[in-house]
């Protein structure tokens, strides 16, 4: 264990002596930001991008004390379940390791909100386009020079702007669009068009009508589950993080000498770490779900 601990202590002096002139702290975040531009998905960099243009990125003290948190966190747990500096320091590693994809969840999720925000203007305004202009590829036309969308939406409904000029018809337009937004008001306001325009509807304004009370009655009910689910993702991570120290519950019971003799045993060890890696797995799983199944209809 003394051993190992001078390695690490060798390899920060090293570390520093080799960049000294320059702060360490910034090699290694400039050396860390090389790495994941070469290695991080696609679909990381693009929601990533887009969450730095929204304002909501986190900065790279937000992230150091995010790293601080969590490594003390681990570390203090991890030592008092096993009294093993380099099982701590393992442990820490791993949970640093896994930061990178908490930060693609969230980036995930307000990107998601992203996208239903922007749906929700593009259906709403194209509606009310459409009672003016009685025209889709017009009312279409009208919510993308009012300045209303960004882009992805943006170029989306421009693409179909395009597509209905070359092919004289909706149908691939909307066929385009509905695949690309899958969601039920995105196809049902495209269904409505394409009987509109199929059928020659005289009379439109109602049915136009009730898919806006659709829309509006949805979207009220996504922000409040928004709202539900915050609060019920604040009470699960105070849930999760008590079964850690419930763990520890035997370790009182028995006091920590007895706790010490027992924790000889590779079996009572292979339980402890099985129930903190469970634990962590539960944690993870929860906040997978609590970023990924945001604006579900």
């Amino acid at each position: 264990m003394e051993l190992i601990l001078l390695l690490l202590i060798t390899g920060v002096v090293i570390l520093y002596r080799s960049y000294e002139g320059q702060n360490v702290g910034k090699f290694i975040t400039d050396k860390v930001g090389t790495v994941y531009e070469k290695f991080a998905p696609y679909s990381f960099k693009v929601v990533r991008e887009k969450t730095k243009q929204l304002g909501k990125e986190y900065t790279v003290r937000q992230y150091a004390i995010q790293v601080a948190v969590f490594s003390t966190f681990t570390a203090v747990i991890s030592y008092l379940y096993f009294y093993n500096v380099v099982i701590s320091v393992i442990y820490v590693v791993a949970v640093i390791m896994v930061i990178p994809y908490l930060s693609y969840l969230r980036c995930k999720r307000i990107y998601s909100e992203f996208i239903f925000e922007q749906v929700q203007v593009y259906t709403s305004n194209t509606i009310m386009e459409f009672a003016t202009t009685q025209s889709f590829v017009k009312s279409i036309e009208g919510v993308r020079d009012s300045g209303v969308l960004e882009d992805p939406v943006k170029t989306d409904v421009n693409h179909m702007i395009e597509l209905s000029y070359q092919n004289g018809t909706i149908d691939e337009a909307l066929k385009y669009m509905s695949n690309l937004y899958p969601y039920y008001i995105v196809k049902n306001m495209h269904q409505l068009f394409l009987q509109i325009t199929k059928e020659g509807a005289r009379n439109s304004a109602d049915s136009l009508e009730n898919m806006q009370q659709d829309i509006d009655m949805l979207v009220e009910s996504v922000y409040r589950d928004r709202q539900d689910r915050a609060t019920f993702h604040k009470q699960f991570l105070q849930f999760g993080i008590m079964l850690y120290f419930l763990l520890m519950l035997t370790q009182l019971l028995l006091g920590r000498e007895s706790y010490l003799l027992l924790l000889e045993k590779p079996i009572v060890k292979i339980l402890m770490h099985g129930a903190a890696i469970v634990n962590s797995i539960f944690l993870m799983r929860g906040e997978k779900y609590y970023n990924e199944n945001v604006g579900a209809e």
